[in-house]
């Protein structure tokens, strides 16, 4: 049987905080890509401790990605899985030393750029219904 992997698509925004922690930090990148590459290949299956999802959000499939840190910081990547079935990474961050305030200005971050995406890809056709 032939597995098959989850499409990922990054926000422009966490595509650049991505280049930047593998700069500064590169332990951590390796870290979330090795995260990313998982939520690739398991999609919605993948679970605790490496997956969670928010409560408590207008967008009820908001999911966060727990990668591993370096320890001196707690990455976080908010995503959700959109109706074509891919994984669209929107926020991306270290919550250390910051943790409710972090999710306080990330989830409605995360919910805006999502609401973007939606209305973009539903523009050009691509809301993943058939028609």
């Amino acid at each position: 049987m032939r597995s098959m992997n989850w499409e990922i698509n990054l926000h422009s925004a966490v595509e650049s905080w991505l280049l930047k922690l593998a700069e500064e930090d590169p332990v951590s990148a390796d870290l979330v890509e090795a995260a990313v590459d998982m939520l690739s290949e398991s999609g919605p299956a993948l679970g605790r401790p490496l997956v969670d999802r928010l409560t408590g959000c207008r967008t009820h499939n908001l999911k966060e990605l727990r990668p591993g840190s370096s320890g001196s910081t707690e990455v976080r990547i908010l995503f959700v899985f959109d109706p074509k079935r891919e994984a669209i990474l929107l926020v991306a961050g270290d919550k250390s030393g910051r943790w409710r305030d972090w999710y306080r200005e990330s989830v409605p971050l995360a919910e805006a750029r999502y609401d973007e995406y939606l209305a973009a890809a539903d523009e050009a056709g691509e809301d993943g219904k058939t028609r």
